[in-house]
């Protein structure tokens, strides 16, 4: 429903909802025309509606991608994939979304830090975001902590990550995953943290830093900050989830000083 009817072109009268639009991407002051909306906010609303759409059912070029990712320099990613065995089917069974299709590719690692890329809800998140966010990720956690060679995964919902946290032989499992598509942002990233990662990992016992897709949302070393200082807390306490939680402090526009409160 508007809020409130921006003044007509050329009237004169300041659309108070303007400056408030600088600083949100939800839908204010849309205004109306009659007992309707605008046509011109009914067919912004359609378009995003469509790009969300889109983004769920984007397809997912993991061979161009697996070759940024060699890039980065953490070794060349392992593909993997769930045991669903279509999009359609991805979407209709959540559950086998959690579920590995085949792990023997991975290699045990030594390693402190295991990343995972998994296309999720949203393909074109993992595509736009992926590579810069891991580049971020590499450079803040990879300057005290070793990091095993990342996994790409298809099909994936965020639990698949617990199976390939344990078959990577990591203590630490990092899941890069699209999320579900909104009206507002159709290519967002979220990251879920599981420390001491197995099959049976419950969503209490993982933490998740969401809304990553700069220059709106959250920004890459941003978010690689935060991960790092959870990692941090989590092998201090031994766990992650609930009893986990990062805080931040500073200025929005400096560098950002995260501690973990257990």
């Amino acid at each position: 429903m508007s809020l409130a009817q921006p003044p007509p072109s050329g009237s004169g009268s300041r659309d108070i909802w303007q400056d408030l639009r600088r600083h949100t991407q939800a839908r204010i002051g849309l205004g109306r025309s009659g007992d309707a909306q605008p046509t011109r906010s009914v067919l912004e609303f359609r378009a995003a509606h469509a790009l969300a759409r889109d983004a769920v059912r984007q397809p997912f070029d993991i061979e161009h991608l697996a070759q940024q990712v060699t890039a980065v320099g953490l070794g060349e990613p392992v593909a993997v994939t769930s045991r669903a065995s279509s999009r359609e089917e991805y979407l209709r069974r959540p559950d086998l979304g959690r579920l590995p299709d085949d792990l023997s590719e991975i290699p045990c690692s030594p390693a402190q830090v295991g990343f995972v890329l998994c296309d999720g809800l949203s393909p074109a998140a993992l595509t736009e975001h992926g590579v810069p966010l891991l580049r971020a990720l590499t450079e803040v956690v990879g300057a005290h902590r070793t990091i095993a060679a990342p996994v790409i995964a298809t099909g994936a919902r965020v639990a698949l990550g617990d199976h390939i946290g344990a078959a990577m032989g990591v203590q630490t499992v990092v899941v890069l995953i699209g999320e579900r598509p909104g009206l507002s942002v159709a290519a967002s990233l979220g990251l879920y943290l599981t420390h001491l990662p197995r099959p049976g990992r419950t969503d209490a016992e993982r933490n998740c830093v969401s809304n990553v897709h700069p220059p709106d949302g959250l920004g890459y070393l941003e978010a690689a900050r935060v991960i790092d200082a959870l990692i941090t807390g989590a092998r201090r306490l031994g766990r992650s989830g609930v009893d986990l939680k990062a805080v931040s402090v500073g200025a929005l526009d400096g560098p950002l000083d995260h501690h973990v409160v257990p």
